[in-house]
């Protein structure tokens, strides 16, 4: 078994549902984010991408028919590159870097390619085929673009409750007011604003359809703001479209190899997979998920919470990422440094790879040795990845 590295990693600008990416088709996005990833390594031979791992969670749309591979195809790979698309919902792009990084680590592969894309404004509606042609009474277009859909009547009630109905019932149980919320999603806005401000994003990102920077970050938000807006649902509820991350278009890729690699990439890697984690709870409850996937990550990199410097935990809705930093017993400092995705955007399939590209940069800017990439994932599952800074 050898290592495997993060090479380097790039994305889209996030943007808004119905926003500037739009008139953007997913599989265009996804080639978009895998041209900006290349380009940073111009000696690399065109066939030295021995596999493509992508995620999305859609795929009922213009990402069906194994979108991986229509991105490498349309951003000009050789057409003997081989790509698989994998859906693990919202953590698709961060199992895409598990599985490239296991590919590695076995030597079945030098260099992998992964990451993810989703088009939420896309995502079509869909009737189901009817048993028998022609039915008599009326069907109902159903949207993808998030949530249970075309639920099986055999599912209990209470695991297929909307994902935001589900975040109040994890409110309740670990009571996490609707003023903390609203604080964490404050300090998102602002925490990105200034890495824009900064200049830490604009080696990730690469602009898309006249759009150079995530489209959702509202750098004039206040408390007063959010705390004006209602309960989205639940009248006496604490979730607002404030506190929750948006719907989001977007694409990302990372660069994972072996230390061998360093060679044929003419660059040194950036941070060693050290661990990774995967775990399962009940469905309505898959927002606290990300505490047992992280524990199995730190494990099996051998080491504490204690010697982690930087955290990428993705803002699904304040209220989980509160909840996961409290059992996580973190300074919570640590978290999201550089905004998370209640300001940047979540757009499902692309968001694992943007956490762990983020964490790799900010490892190499703040020289920390360790840090952890964690994302929940609908249906009650979570992802976690362990990384080492080798830069430092």
């Amino acid at each position: 078994m050898t290592a495997s590295y993060v090479y380097g990693a790039s994305r889209t600008p996030f943007g808004r549902f119905g926003g500037a990416l739009a008139g953007v088709r997913p599989d265009d996005l996804a080639a978009a984010a895998v041209t900006g990833l290349l380009a940073r390594f111009p000696g690399l031979d065109s066939d030295a991408v021995a596999d493509v791992y992508w995620g999305c969670a859609n795929q009922a749309g213009e990402d069906n028919r194994n979108v991986g591979r229509m991105a490498v195809l349309l951003a000009g790979l050789p057409v003997t590159t081989p790509a698989t698309t994998i859906n693990r919902l919202c953590g698709s792009s961060l199992d895409a870097a598990m599985q490239a990084s296991r590919t590695v680590e076995t030597g079945d592969a030098e260099i992998v390619l992964a990451g993810g894309v989703e088009s939420m404004t896309r995502a079509p509606w869909v009737l189901p085929k009817p048993e028998k042609a022609f039915p008599a009474g009326n069907v109902t277009a159903v949207s993808t673009t998030l949530g249970w859909r075309l639920v099986n009547e055999r599912m209990p009630a209470e695991w297929t409750v909307s994902l935001g109905e589900a975040n109040e019932q994890l409110q309740e149980k670990y009571a996490i007011s609707r003023e903390r919320q609203d604080e964490f999603a404050l300090r998102s806005h602002q925490l990105a604003h200034q890495a824009w401000e900064d200049g830490f994003y604009d080696d990730l990102v690469v602009p898309v359809a006249d759009l150079t920077s995530d489209e959702g970050i509202r750098p004039g938000t206040t408390l007063e703001k959010l705390a004006a807006l209602k309960p989205a649902f639940r009248p006496d509820g604490t979730i607002t479209a404030g506190n929750a991350s948006p719907l989001n278009d977007g694409a990302s890729a990372v660069l994972i190899g072996s230390e061998q690699a360093a060679g044929r990439l003419g660059s040194e890697p950036l941070a060693r997979i050290a661990g990774r984690g995967v775990a399962a709870v009940e469905p309505q409850m898959f927002g606290f998920a990300p505490v047992a996937a992280a524990a199995q990550a730190l494990a099996r990199a051998g080491i504490t919470w204690g010697d982690v410097g930087a955290v990428e935990l993705n803002e699904a809705f304040a209220v989980q990422s509160l909840a996961c930093v409290d059992a996580w017993e973190i300074d919570p400092a640590i978290v999201n440094a550089r905004g998370g995705a209640i300001a940047l955007g979540h757009p499902l399939g692309a968001s694992g790879a943007r956490i762990l590209g983020t964490l790799t940069a900010r490892l190499r800017e703040s020289g920390d040795r360790w840090g952890v990439a964690a994302i929940c994932i609908g249906v009650g599952q979570a992802l976690a990845v362990v990384l080492e800074n080798v830069t430092a």
